[in-house]
């Protein structure tokens, strides 16, 4: 797990000395992998939330690259330190609640740090329950790790900015569907040799991040969950009949709109989904075995997530035109 790399590299740079023809124009330095568990005890009930934290410092000065002069460094252990001293201090919220958080005390701390950028993955633990519905009899102090999607947020701030730039995602969220998606009607020339598919299994590995134009009053936790509703929505669909893709390209935009309509903080979204393909096995040349057994050609696939089509794309709002992507 790494930090995001610090926004906006300098275009000037640093020379090592006046007649070098060398010059540093990126740089910075901080403690990635930094796991943290926080657990509340609300008398027989426990409530945990466990991050990987990394974080990232840019100095006004380049004396330690240059000239070998430590005395501007703030130690990768003592930001480490920070991460538990702050969690202990103020618990663990939202990631992007703890992002700004460090942000914060690092620029408030010294003076001579110029940039910070935090990196945050939350686990996924979800209380044990029993029993199905509304009904489930959820455990006060046990819980299972359930890894459907991977939470993340790169929080960076500049000393000379209002506010921190705070980007949240999921990633690793691998979804599938039997039927109600299809492939028609592409470019037909020479190169082509996949038919038409007017029903197939579609399946992929979403990955999003979005940006918020603002952190006043956000309700991270509830931004997330309602960011992966909106991509499983336009998914998956109701649970009857589903809803129809006719390309990846498609679903993927109605997920991105829906998230801009429903989420007036969040100014930007990005999301990729690669095709985990599955074909149809040829049982062409097994007819008496099919014909013995009644198989169904239709039931048996092969999955092939290699090579494998990658597609992409950012929504932004015309009206947050102001407020500069940083996705």
């Amino acid at each position: 797990m790494m930090s995001r790399k610090l926004l906006e590299e300098s275009r000037d740079g640093y020379l090592d000395n006046e007649n070098s023809p060398f010059l540093i124009s990126n740089y910075g330095y901080g403690k990635d992998s930094v796991k943290v568990m926080h657990v509340v005890r609300n008398g027989l009930v426990h409530t945990i939330k466990e991050f990987e934290v990394g974080t990232k410092l840019k100095l006004r000065s380049q004396k330690d690259y240059l000239e070998g002069d430590n005395s501007d460094i703030v130690a990768t252990d003592s930001q480490k330190n920070t991460v538990y001293l702050l969690a202990r201090k103020h618990g663990l919220t939202s990631p992007e609640e703890f992002g700004i958080l460090l942000c914060h005390h690092f620029l408030g701390k010294y003076p001579h740090v110029e940039e910070v950028s935090i990196h945050i993955e939350q686990y996924p633990w979800s209380r044990i329950g029993f029993g199905t519905g509304p009904y489930k009899d959820l455990h006060n102090h046990a819980f299972v790790y359930e890894p459907t999607a991977l939470r993340y947020t790169d929080v960076t701030q500049k000393r000379t900015e209002s506010k921190p730039t705070v980007i949240s995602g999921l990633t690793d969220m691998r979804v599938l569907k039997t039927t109600q998606s299809a492939f028609v009607n592409f470019v037909d020339d020479e190169y082509r040799s996949l038919p038409d598919q007017h029903d197939r299994v579609f399946s992929t590995v979403v990955r999003s991040s979005w940006q918020y134009s603002t952190v006043t009053g956000v309700d991270f936790d509830y931004c997330w969950n309602k960011v992966r509703q909106c991509i499983l929505n336009n998914f998956a669909g109701e649970t009857e009949k589903g809803i129809f893709s006719p390309s990846v390209q498609h679903t993927l935009y109605l997920a991105e709109k829906q998230v801009l309509e429903t989420i007036p903080e969040i100014s930007c979204i990005d999301m990729t989904m690669p095709n985990k393909h599955y074909f149809t096995f040829d049982f062409s040349k097994f007819p008496k075995i099919v014909h013995e057994t009644g198989a169904k050609e239709e039931t048996v696939y092969v999955p092939v997530d290699k090579p494998a089509g990658i597609i992409y794309a950012q929504l932004d709002r015309k009206s947050d035109q102001h407020v500069k992507s940083k996705l």
